[in-house]
């Protein structure tokens, strides 16, 4: 008896031995090994799915520390490939100069050609959500839901989206040719020039294109670390002017700072929930109006396809409050939110953290929010946002004319 406990004793011990012995400890861990350590830790406490895209987490990381991970790139090659088991496009890892671009681009001015992609999960193809304002690839003409097919002459169907992205940047003044498939044409090769790009996010004017009806236009094109600002001195300056209703375009802007989309919902709302969120667990959070609206005149929000993230966050608060009717297409569906982390190396980590709900307790991921009033305008560039035949703009000063006729009737 005594015996059959040493020896299975002993096996416990070699069993234990060879466990152990399968992966370096961690004090023998090479730079590359520390970093997609350190980056499946994040993962592992703030990723949105706590079953990691229904895998075991743990042996994803033991399988990708086997490799010695001698260089950068074979290390971020590593990462990204263990990022890319979670099937989640937004979570993400940011090489060092990405992670700089994309920290410039939310303070307000960023560098390359102005496009905000996504990629197409069946067919790995880039999809635009929409271009930045005033950039490059907006004054090229990229519209909205171009696909992305090749970048000078490269699959994109090869690359994962950093790396798209990555080839799409480059010095100031230097050329890239994307070749661009848009439904019902053939594609097409454009040259586009890299150039600095300076956001100004906000647009406003005051517009009477109907008699008695100074409507104060607002045109916001992305939410960055100066729209919450922008958008309410825009607001203070057409309160002045005598704006007696407002039009808020939101077409073509594909989102940016989560905080910024709730404090600028706060500028049009007394009280009521902006937006909830749900982390990993189920739990609810939410953000609220403080009762510091701006103005109390009437409101219509335009949307489209290229309308996402932040800008559904806005749109959706308005609706739901009753404070706005949403007039133009449905909007393009990013129900989820991100944070940043800083890396050990200077590079940057896009992790999912939660997911969001509209007040009314809509889940819009992958399915949009519709307009109260739908009214197809495809393929709208830059240039003929309120130009002549924006049916969409239109739409919205019918609305509001007819809502202040209404309302002085019943006075």
């Amino acid at each position: 008896m005594g015996r059959r406990f040493v020896q299975f004793g002993l096996l416990v011990l070699l069993i234990a031995g060879i466990f152990v012995g399968s992966i370096a400890p961690a004090t023998a861990f090479t730079d590359g090994q520390k970093l997609l350590s350190e980056v499946w830790r994040i993962v592992d406490r703030a990723y949105v799915d706590n079953t990691f895209n229904h895998q075991n987490w743990w042996f994803v990381r033991q399988s990708a520390l086997r490799q010695p991970l001698a260089t950068s790139d074979e290390t971020y090659a590593a990462i990204q490939k263990m990022l890319a088991s979670l099937d989640d496009p937004f979570t993400r890892l940011l090489k060092p100069d990405q992670y700089r671009s994309l920290q410039t681009n939310t303070a307000g001015e960023l560098t390359g050609v102005g496009l905000q992609i996504i990629q197409d999960k069946e067919s790995s193809e880039l999809r635009v959500i929409a271009p930045i304002e005033g950039s490059p690839a907006d004054l090229a003409g990229i519209q909205p839901s171009d696909r992305i097919t090749k970048i000078d002459g490269y699959p994109t169907a090869l690359m994962t989206l950093d790396e798209a992205a990555q080839r799409m940047r480059g010095p100031v003044g230097s050329q890239v040719v994307l070749t661009i498939s848009r439904e019902g044409s053939e594609a097409t090769e454009i040259e586009v020039s890299r150039d600095r790009i300076t956001l100004n996010p906000v647009y406003a004017e005051l517009r009477s294109s109907e008699p008695n009806l100074p409507v104060g236009y607002i045109r916001l094109s992305q939410f960055n670390a100066n729209a919450t600002a922008e958008v309410a001195h825009a607001i203070a300056h057409l309160e002045d002017q005598g704006a007696t209703a407002y039009v808020l375009d939101l077409r073509n802007n594909p989102g940016g700072l989560l905080q910024a989309g709730i404090e600028i919902a706060r500028l049009w709302l007394d009280e009521g929930v902006v937006v909830y969120t749900v982390n990993r667990h189920g739990i609810q959070d939410s953000f609220s109006a403080n009762g510091r609206a701006l103005t109390q005149a009437p409101l219509v929000v335009l949307v489209n396809q290229g309308t996402a993230s932040a800008s559904e966050i806005l749109a959706g608060a308005l609706q739901d409050n009753d404070r706005a009717k949403l007039v133009g297409e449905r909007t393009f569906g990013k129900g989820l939110i991100q944070s940043l982390f800083s890396l050990s190396d200077g590079s940057g980590l896009a992790v999912t953290i939660a997911k969001y709900e509209t007040p009314d307790h809509h889940d819009i991921h992958r399915q949009g929010i519709v307009p109260d009033v739908v009214v197809p305008l495809d393929g709208i560039s830059r240039e003929q946002l309120v130009a002549e035949g924006d049916r969409q703009y239109q739409a919205a000063v019918d609305y509001l004319q007819a809502t202040i006729t209404l309302a002085k009737a019943e006075e």
